[in-house]
């Protein structure tokens, strides 16, 4: 039986809004009915292109609506949670060992099995562990520093290797 390395690691994690539209970007374009959106959207303004005649304008302002309709959402959304969810304006504080995830704010505090992990992925802007379907830690490359590769090897440590999809 192999043996787990007793490795702890302590983060402290502030959100922003770029980071935030980064996570729900991904999320959004994670799934098949963000990938169909944007490629129906294409897909009209492709036959835009191909039809003659004026008619054809509205094909275009279809397209364009369904291309940037996920990504300008996404991005008011972002502001918006930063702006109104008071657990964005402070600190999120992390500790990562053999036990699980640990995750608190204030008085709050809430740990998580590794087994209830769903899935470590990596985006442009941070490493985000799925810990439900709809539920993810997001840590920030920027915050992470030297420390990102002692959290990858913390979930590739405590989690199947199926779930870890990271790259640096």
């Amino acid at each position: 039986m192999e043996e787990k390395l007793s490795k702890e690691i302590t983060l402290s994690v502030n959100m922003n809004a770029n980071v935030l539209y980064d996570y729900l970007v991904y999320h959004a374009y994670s799934t098949a009915s963000g990938i169909l959106g944007t490629c129906f959207g294409a897909l009209v303004v492709l036959a835009f292109l191909a039809q003659p005649g004026v008619d054809r304008v509205m094909y275009l302002i279809l397209g364009v609506v369904l291309i940037l309709y996920v990504p300008v959402s996404l991005k008011l959304r972002s502001m918006q949670l930063m702006q109104f969810t008071e657990a964005y304006k402070k600190p999120l504080d992390y500790v990562l060992n053999s036990e699980g995830i640990t995750v608190s704010q204030g008085e709050v505090s809430q740990t998580i099995e590794w087994d209830k992990c769903v899935k470590a992925v990596s985006t442009r802007q941070s490493i985000v562990l799925y810990t439900g379907k709809n539920n993810a830690s997001i840590f920030p490359r920027k915050q992470l520093g030297d420390r990102l590769p002692a959290l990858v090897a913390v979930f590739a440590e405590n989690m199947d290797p199926k779930k870890v999809r990271i790259r640096y």
